[in-house]
């Protein structure tokens, strides 16, 4: 645990994981000051908040000292920890952590993580709702919405904490260490903040460096990534898509989802009812299944959690049927590996919308996808030229570019036909054209 009252603190971005923080070390006696380089009038609220708590509040350009005058340092997962004033702070001895280090600090629940490039808040969901129909209390948060520390602050005990974790809140923890940790696949993404995939990759696997033998990791047996990860972890490893027979954990048979754990192969969980579709939800379940039992829960409540679960917001999900035509928003799938997933799931011509502010790893990966599936591309945002040129002869040279949001569904509406789907999944970041 760490000591708060009379330490000064600086906490770094008024997000929401920041503002939580700001109030939960302001509430233990601590002498907090919030930064943000934002304009005052984008954030005026939140500080006039802030400051009505005796906290300090810090913004636009940053003092030079004030890295210096501080005995911790927390940084909202949007601030990279390599700023070089973070930099220098850690080099003189000052810790710096993000919001997920400092609540681990507080949390005495047993916690199961998260991470992954994609499916991480579809399998966290998932496992949130599958202890809870076997009978657990259960907090769910993390990168998927309600910070951690929100938890802690609450005072509340539960029998399970089950949080997503994004590789930003990995870069800066120290002791955190999930009982039950999950990482679903790594692929290119973010490429715009980490040196390299390697650097990323690394990040990611940074979810079971704390872990030991009595705590269990759920990874993806086909995916080289993890397997590269795989290697150094000291907690037990449960796969799903085992590439091994002796491996322990679960595998797609016949409809069902059956667990091979200590030597035993049974407990097939039905997944005739799921709702969700694609082969890398199957995938999700599969994962979020294996870290239910882990962390206590039941067959039973795994079942009764996928009859009900419907899937999210965002991710593969139907808008509506106009003229013979589909129309499916994915915007979730802010990089090329999502989108190659989402249009694997369809074996109709596909009418692709794509682009937003880009992330910086090219769009090479989607090649094979876009010609074997999409009839017509239509990219949007500041990444629309460098999408058309490196994508439009994999669909015969059919894609054009458009201004809008709303241009792009009018041509795309245009160049679909009765039986075809629209698909919004674009790959990218959408700041350039949105605020979230």
């Amino acid at each position: 645990m760490t000591a708060i009252e009379n330490r000064r603190i600086l906490v770094v971005g008024m997000g929401r994981s920041g503002m939580a923080c700001a109030r939960f070390l302001s509430d233990r006696g601590g002498q907090v000051t919030v930064a943000d380089s934002a304009a005052p009038p984008a954030v005026a609220a939140a500080a006039a908040a802030l400051r009505d708590r005796g906290v300090t509040v810090v913004l636009g350009p940053h003092p030079e000292d004030l890295f210096e005058r501080t005995d911790l340092i927390v940084i909202s997962p949007g601030v990279p920890h390599t700023l070089p004033p973070l930099a220098a702070a850690a080099c003189r001895g000052i810790p710096v952590m993000g919001e997920i280090e400092l609540a681990s600090r507080f949390v005495e629940d047993p916690v199961v993580a998260v991470t992954g490039t994609n499916g991480k808040t579809t399998t966290t969901t998932l496992v949130g709702q599958m202890l809870e129909a076997s009978g657990r209390s259960v907090f769910v948060g993390g990168n998927i919405g309600t910070p951690l520390i929100e938890h802690v602050s609450s005072g509340r005990r539960q029998d399970r904490v089950v949080v997503e974790v994004s590789s930003f809140q990995l870069d800066t923890i120290a002791g955190f260490r999930p009982r039950v940790a999950v990482l679903l696949n790594v692929t290119p993404d973010h490429m715009d903040r980490y040196e390299d995939f390697d650097a990323y990759a690394w990040s990611k696997g940074r979810i079971f460096e704390n872990q030991v033998a009595s705590d269990v990791a759920v990874l993806n047996g086909k995916d080289p990534s993890v397997a590269g990860i795989s290697r150094r972890i000291a907690a037990r490893k449960w796969f799903f898509n085992p590439t091994s027979p002796g491996e322990e954990g679960a595998y797609d048979e016949g409809g069902g989802l059956v667990f091979r754990i200590q030597g035993r192969e049974d407990r097939k969980v039905d997944l005739s009812a799921v709702h969700l579709v694609g082969r890398h939800n199957r995938e999700n379940i599969a994962a979020a299944a294996l870290a239910t039992l882990a962390a206590g829960g039941s067959t039973a409540g795994i079942e009764r959690a996928l009859k009900g679960f419907k899937g999210l917001p965002h991710r593969m999900s139907p808008v509506a049927t106009v003229g013979g035509v589909r129309y499916v928003d994915d915007s979730k799938a802010t990089n090329t590996d999502a989108v190659r997933r989402a249009l694997e799931a369809f074996d109709r011509p596909v009418v692709l919308i794509m682009g937003g502010r880009d992330k910086g790893g090219g769009y090479d990966a989607l090649r094979a996808a876009v010609r074997e599936r999409v009839k017509h591309l239509v990219a949007i945002g500041e990444a629309r030229e460098a999408i058309v040129r490196e994508l439009g002869g994999c669909c015969g040279g059919r894609a054009s570019m458009a201004p809008s949001m709303d241009a792009a569904v009018q041509r795309a509406r245009q160049a679909a036909a009765p039986g075809d789907v629209v698909l919004l999944s674009p790959a990218c970041a959408s700041f350039d054209m949105f605020t979230s």
